[in-house]
C-alpha cells in the first residue's frame, strides 16, 4: 500500500511539473507579440539572438513566468499550513485577513514613501515584504484575539473574524491609496487586484529568500499531522501545540507577505490548492505541501496567460481570473462543509 501511495504521488508530482512547464510554454510564446518554438529556444539559447526576441523573453515574459510560478508555489504551501494548523478547510490567506494585512501594509509603505524612494528599486522592493509581514501579524494577531472562545480558536468564528478584518483592512487601504499622487494611485490600484503586469528580476530575487521557509517548513510538516487530533490528544503525544502554531504561521505569513509584496493580493489559491492537493495525494502533509505549491503555480501560471490573452491587447489581472474560479468554488465548500 505504502510503495502504490508513493507512485501515486511522484505520479502527480511529474504531472504537475509537465502542467507547469506547459503552462510557461503557452505564455512564453502567445502574447501581443507571438513568436514561434524556434524563435524563443534560439533567444533562450542566445542562438542568433534578435534585440526584439530579447526584450520581448528576458525582460517581459520570463521573470513574468518565474515570478508567477514562485507565488503561485508560495500561497499554495502557505495555504495548506493555514488549513492544517486551524484544522479548518474553509481557511485561507484571503478570507482570514492575512492578504489585506499583508496589502494594507505595502500601501502605507508606498504611501509613506512615494517621492523619497524609488519603490522599484531594489531597497524598495526588499523592503515591501518586511512591511507586509508586520500588516499579516497584525491581521494574525487580531484574529486570534477575536476567533478565541474558551481560549481555544473556534473554526466557524475564524472565519467571520477572518472576512470581517478582511473588509476592514481593504477599506483602509483603499482609503490610503486615495491620498496617493496618481501615479503611485496607479500602482496601487493594479498591484491590489493581483496583478504580475509589472514582474522584473528584482521581484524574483526578492522572493527567493522568503523560499528558504520551505525546508523548515518540510522538516515539520508531520507536526501538522498531529494538528488534526483533539488539541488535548496533541499535547499528550508531547506536541508543543502554541510554539509549533506559531512557527507555522510565522512562515506562512512571511511566504503570504512575500507574494502579496510582488504581485498584490491573488485570492483563492491558498483555498483551492490544498483541496486538490488532499483528493490527489491524501491526507499526509509531507506530500500534501508540495503538491498543493504546484496547484498554485499552475493556478496562477494559467490565470495569467487567460488574463493576458483573452482579451488582448488589454489585460486581465490574474487575481481576477483566479477570483472568478474561486468565488464559485469557495460557495461550493461552504455548502458541502454545511451538509
Amino acid at each position: 500500500m505504502n510503495n502504490i501511495s508513493s507512485r501515486k504521488f511522484w505520479a502527480v508530482i511529474v504531472t504537475g511539473i509537465l502542467l507547469a512547464i506547459a503552462a510557461a510554454y503557452l505564455s512564453l510564446t502567445n502574447g501581443t507579440f507571438d513568436m514561434s518554438v524556434l524563435e524563443v529556444i534560439k533567444t533562450l539559447f542566445r542562438i542568433d539572438p534578435q534585440q526584439d526576441h530579447t526584450l520581448v523573453v528576458f525582460e517581459f515574459r520570463l521573470p513574468r513566468i518565474v515570478l508567477g510560478a514562485l507565488v503561485g508555489f508560495a500561497l499554495g504551501i502557505a495555504g495548506a499550513i493555514i488549513q492544517g494548523v486551524t484544522r479548518n478547510g474553509l481557511a485561507d490567506p484571503g478570507i482570514l485577513g492575512i492578504n489585506a494585512g499583508a496589502g494594507l501594509a505595502v500601501v502605507l509603505f508606498m504611501f509613506l514613501f512615494q517621492g523619497v524612494m524609488n519603490l522599484t528599486g531594489w531597497l524598495g522592493v526588499m523592503l515591501m515584504p518586511l512591511f507586509g509581514i508586520v500588516g499579516g501579524l497584525l491581521a494574525t494577531s487580531l484574529i486570534y484575539i477575536f476567533a478565541r472562545e474558551k481560549g481555544r480558536l473556534d473554526p466557524q468564528r475564524l472565519i467571520l473574524v477572518g472576512i470581517a478584518i478582511a473588509s476592514g483592512f481593504g477599506a483602509l487601504t483603499m482609503y490610503i491609496s486615495l491620498k496617493m499622487n496618481p501615479k503611485d494611485y496607479e500602482m496601487a490600484v493594479v498591484w491590489l487586484a493581483g496583478s504580475l503586469h509589472s514582474a522584473n528580476w528584482k521581484f524574483v530575487v526578492t522572493m527567493l529568500p522568503w523560499l528558504l521557509l520551505l525546508p523548515v517548513i518540510c522538516l515539520r510538516s508531520r507536526k501538522l499531522d498531529l494538528f488534526q487530533l483533539s488539541e488535548d490528544s496533541q499535547t499528550s503525544v508531547g506536541l508543543n501545540v502554541e510554539r509549533e502554531k506559531s512557527i507555522f504561521l510565522l512562515c506562512s505569513i512571511g511566504l503570504v507577505s512575500a507574494s502579496v509584496a510582488v504581485s498584490g493580493s491573488i485570492a483563492f489559491i491558498g483555498l483551492i490548492a490544498p483541496h486538490l492537493a488532499r483528493q490527489l495525494v491524501g491526507l499526509r502533509h509531507i506530500r500534501i505541501i508540495p503538491v498543493s505549491g504546484l496547484v498554485g503555480m499552475i493556478m496562477v501560471l494559467i490565470g495569467d496567460f487567460i488574463g493576458k490573452t483573452i482579451f488582448a491587447p488589454a489585460e486581465l489581472s490574474v487575481g481576477i481570473v483566479v477570483s472568478i474560479i474561486g468565488v464559485p468554488y469557495f460557495v461550493y465548500l461552504l455548502l458541502r462543509t454545511r451538509g
